[in-house]
């Protein structure tokens, strides 16, 4: 009776140690959606990220685009994804903090269908102009909308972070300007260093390279002090727009639901990839600010944020439906 008792605790224990393995997550490739078309700044994030971090969990991250109503159309496929961590998000500032005020109606509740897991970087964002427009500051850039019938501005699409800043920017130096929206940072500035669009706000990450090669000419950059590796671009404020400041942020979210203990185990690999020297010197070439949170400061801030760009919306009587 004694040994038929240990060879069936036998058998339980082998039964939980092979339940346990199959369990340990993660054991195939995570998805990571981004709302975005390649090229763009948060796609050049995901991408370096998720390296790093693949390498730090033992699976692969694959990179999945899905641009489209200014990250709706990914954020839609999230939240209905199932919530067991093999299917993750970049999510921003339109995702979490502009689009509840966007549109009347969204297919998911940024509060209720997305469970954080931390905040990774903020963009600094860039007023640009194409080199034809005969402005190097922003005195001389707001002369020369005074003299032209109508002057366009590009942007990744209504109600994104460049979107929201140049509308701010608009309202803070009294200037008429016409939006023309894209599908992704990568074509809106593809279009004002064709001179198609004479200017927009670009964010460090999309805009570095055509400004260090002079295909973008910068007028100042909408942050509190001027960033490594711009410090040549004056900041917005210091040429008289007081305070002004704006970024594009954005973090990782996965399905609301997805377990605590697959959270923490993405969390500790974002941290520890936005640790790494790669990752630093990356960042720090693109002109980002490095933001790395546990997924409640996350949380925390996408509330502030709404709370930061919800008034401005209203008053402003954007609307993207």
């Amino acid at each position: 009776m004694v040994q038929k008792l240990k060879a069936v605790a036998a058998v339980g224990l082998l039964v939980l140690g092979t339940a346990a393995i199959a369990q340990k997550y993660p054991n195939k490739v995570i998805e990571w959606v981004v709302p975005y078309p390649p090229g763009g700044g948060t796609d050049t994030v995901a991408r370096a990220l998720a390296q790093t971090m693949g390498e730090s969990l033992g699976q692969t991250l694959v990179i999945n685009n899905k641009p489209g109503a200014a990250t709706n159309i990914g954020a839609e496929y999230v939240a209905r994804a199932k919530n067991d961590g093999y299917v993750i998000m970049s999510a921003d500032t339109a995702t979490l903090a502009a689009n509840p005020f966007l549109y009347s109606k969204l297919p998911f509740n940024v509060e209720k269908d997305f469970a954080p897991i931390g905040l990774t970087v903020r963009f600094p964002m860039i007023l640009v102009v194409n080199p034809s427009v005969p402005a190097n500051n922003l005195k001389e850039l707001l002369a020369w909308i005074q003299t032209q019938a109508s002057v366009s501005y590009a942007t990744p699409g209504a109600g994104s972070p460049h979107h929201l800043t140049t509308e701010l920017f608009r309202e803070v130096s009294k200037t008429q300007l016409t939006h023309i929206p894209y599908r992704g940072a990568a074509p809106a500035v593809q279009d004002v260093v064709g001179g198609q669009v004479p200017m927009m706000f670009v964010d460090t990450a999309s805009g570095y390279q055509f400004i260090t090669t002079g295909k973008l000419r910068a007028i100042g950059i909408a942050s509190a002090k001027r960033v490594k590796n711009f410090e040549q671009i004056p900041t917005l404020s210091e040429q008289g727009l007081k305070n002004f400041e704006a970024y594009a942020w954005q973090g990782l979210v996965a399905p609301a639901g997805t377990p605590d203990e697959v959270i923490n185990t993405l969390n500790k690999a974002l941290l520890n990839a936005m640790n790494s020297t790669e990752i630093k010197a990356k960042l720090q070439v693109l002109g980002l600010e490095a933001t790395p949170s546990s997924p409640k400061a996350m949380a925390d801030y996408a509330a502030k944020e709404r709370a930061k760009w919800g008034p401005l919306i209203k008053s402003t009587g954007i609307k993207a439906d």
